[in-house]
């Protein structure tokens, strides 16, 4: 992956994403310094899949750790494959002791979970923390290590290290505040919801079929849409789905067909709350300030 800011949006809208200047600037920093970089903002915004696209512009795997309350160390770096150790036990007795523990305890036995996987391949993957933020407040300790040194302690075996440095990307909504300690060992970039002109091009990079024109008026329309009181605001995800509906159901122009631009609203508005704000009368509103 080339360092070149140009060259990395130029990688990344390959796969299918559009990143803004400052992000491309975020990730060749990341690349350049081999350290984490947290994306933070609303829900829909796209922080996944920067992720996703860092890894096929990188021709890597995407390791991804979805994080939840409750998440423990077992199911982020790993844990002991206790069935086969205890056949294993059954399978040595009367012999001795510390011969038996030393067998159990052995990389044979050792079942990776998605931290201690990414760094032990042999070519650096992308790892993806997911909604770290949704993950309890303990659990940022089990972070610190691998995101500062790139290695992990398993008592049983010792330290270790890491055979590639990967990419890692942490995303968080914001629904709590993150530790210092875990801020500090990252960069940060607040993503936004996209322009209008970016949204344009998103549209139009991933709904085959869309034109400039309809592409425009919907990321126009969707930028209004934003700025109504809704409980969810859509996301570009939902604009996705809302200009793929419409490419589907052959609206070239959403002036032609007012009332299947607000029936296709279901793509946009998640919430009873918000499909009843959103009125006949406010798309009609909303539609005529849309070129």
């Amino acid at each position: 992956m080339p360092l070149s800011r140009e060259e990395i949006a130029e990688r990344l809208a390959e796969a299918g994403y559009i990143a803004d200047d400052e992000l491309a600037t975020a990730i060749a920093i990341m690349q350049l310094l081999k350290r984490p970089l947290l994306l933070e903002g609303e829900a829909g915004v796209g922080k996944t899949e920067v992720a996703k696209a860092l890894a096929s512009a990188c021709a890597t795997r995407l390791i991804r750790l979805q994080c939840y309350e409750g998440l423990d160390q077992s199911a982020a770096l790993y844990e002991w494959n206790y069935q086969r150790q205890l056949l294993a036990i059954q399978a040595h007795q009367g012999k001795d002791a510390t011969q038996i523990e030393d067998h159990i305890f052995s990389e044979k036995y050792l079942l990776e979970r998605p931290l201690l996987a990414a760094i032990r391949q042999d070519n650096p993957t992308v790892l993806l923390i997911d909604e770290v933020d949704r993950a309890d407040e303990e659990f940022e300790a089990f972070l610190l290590e691998i995101l500062s040194d790139f290695q992990v302690s398993i008592p049983e075996l010792g330290t270790v290290q890491a055979v590639s440095i990967p990419h890692v990307v942490l995303t968080s909504n914001g629904t709590r505040e993150l530790s210092d300690a875990l801020r500090r060992r990252c960069l940060y970039h607040y993503v936004d919801y996209p322009d209008v002109e970016r949204e344009t091009r998103i549209i139009m990079t991933r709904i085959a079929g869309a034109s400039a024109t309809l592409s425009l008026q919907i990321a126009r329309m969707v930028e209004k849409i934003r700025k109504e009181d809704l409980r969810k605001v859509p996301g570009v995800a939902e604009t996705l789905d809302w200009a793929a509906a419409l490419v589907g159901l052959d609206v070239s122009d959403l002036h032609d067909r007012p009332e299947l631009v607000h029936e296709t609203l279901m793509c946009l508005l998640k919430t009873h709350e918000d499909k009843t704000r959103m009125t006949r009368e406010v798309t009609e509103r909303l539609l005529g300030r849309v070129a």
